[in-house]
């Protein structure tokens, strides 16, 4: 019993510690984000926190900013200068109670573009943790890619009906220029029963192709069921010469700045499409998910553990950039409203969003959470 769960393939060694490693590690980065440049910005910080709840260790550091570690491991907050809550929500009570000198650092009283800078500082932390994690890949394990080419195509798919032949080299898809097989893929994968243009050289000329990709479900290198979008066309070792392309710093962190750029908007483009009922509710996952996910990445080595955090803390940061209260991108409407109004939105109104957007965000997490216990299991 003991052994089986502090052994690698164990619960407690092969599964949560993963877990936490991963999500610690975004949770750390997006709140450092929010200090940081809260910090800079001449705002006073009560508490960072990784993790809710009762606190298990922490301590004062010489500003008076309590850090701390708390027992529940899914999430954390920076709490500032007079705020009500870990959300930064302002406290009217509590800021008359604050010395003038209090006054001077709260959150609340200072410039818009200090509290817009603030609170986007924690998702763009995200997105800058995930190209320091890709540039470090790139530049020490460079990238496996492979020609565009057709080597064969599949009987009564999407791609023999367009009129795809061995030997065709894709081009473009829908307009945007394509280097490698990887590159028709990403922008197939997410398009499923949508009409897509190819353009192909074939003997040396350019023809265009119409395609419809059909939605197929696949199992990743982590062994999730994922639906894709597919034409039907395949590669081979011949056609495609797959290969290592190495790159040096400057060309590894260019190379992860394109790939973080497209990661954020094969988020946004699923999110959009969730939204209105295009994708797969299965597609979602919460904890239980990512810390399976996690698990499987931690067998199959330390590169693909960091993988997943480059590729959660993207997640992380666009899901807090949505403009739901009281996520980052609630706050920035808010803020966007006050530039605009030339006045802060009354308190009344922000306290009825709040406490909606909190119930939309309550509803989004127990809609993960039955995800993940109850409706998708395979």
């Amino acid at each position: 019993m003991l052994s089986s769960l502090f052994s690698t393939n164990g619960v407690l060694i092969g599964t949560i510690v993963p877990f936490l490693f991963v999500l610690t590690v975004v949770v750390f980065v997006h709140e450092m984000g929010h200090y940081l440049v809260g910090r800079w910005c001449g705002i006073g910080v009560k508490a960072f926190s990784i993790g809710f709840g009762p606190e298990i260790a922490g301590f004062n550091d010489r500003r008076g900013t309590r850090w701390k570690l708390c027992l529940i491991p899914l999430g954390g907050y920076v709490k500032f200068v007079g705020d009500m809550s870990a959300t930064s929500t302002p406290d009217p009570e509590g800021m008359e109670a604050l010395t003038s000198e209090e006054r001077k650092v709260a959150f609340h009283t200072q410039a818009l573009w200090k509290r817009a800078a603030t609170v986007f500082a924690g998702p763009f932390f995200n997105f800058l943790l995930t190209i320091a994690v890709f540039t470090v890949l790139f530049a020490t394990y460079g990238r496996y890619v492979a020609e565009p080419m057709v080597a064969n195509v599949q009987p009564d798919s999407p791609a023999a009906v367009a009129g795809f032949m061995p030997g065709d080299r894709f081009v473009s898809v829908n307009g945007v220029k394509v280097e490698t097989f990887a590159d028709v893929q990403r922008l197939v994968s997410p398009n499923a029963g949508e009409a897509l243009r190819f353009v192909v050289k074939r003997g040396g000329k350019d023809v265009t192709l119409t395609a419809t990709p059909r939605l197929t479900e696949e199992t990743d290198a982590l062994g999730n069921k994922i639906k894709v979008g597919v034409i039907g066309v395949v590669n081979d070792q011949t056609l495609g010469q797959p290969h290592v392309v190495s790159y040096g710093p400057v060309e590894a962190f260019a190379q992860a700045t394109v790939e973080t750029w497209r990661i954020i908007g094969r988020t946004g483009d699923f999110l959009s499409r969730f939204a209105v009922g295009r994708e797969d509710r299965c597609q979602l996952g919460g904890p239980v998910k990512i810390a399976d996910m996690a698990g499987k990445a931690a067998q199959l080595g330390f590169e693909w553990l960091i993988q997943l955090v480059a590729l959660l803390s993207v997640g992380i940061g666009v899901l807090n950039l949505l403009p739901i209260p009281p996520l980052d991108g609630g706050h920035l409407l808010f803020y966007a409203l006050e530039a605009v109004f030339r006045r802060p939105v009354s308190e009344k109104v922000v306290d009825i969003v709040y406490k909606a957007g909190l119930l939309a965000v309550l509803l989004f997490m127990g809609f993960v959470f039955w995800n993940d216990i109850f409706g998708c299991r395979t």
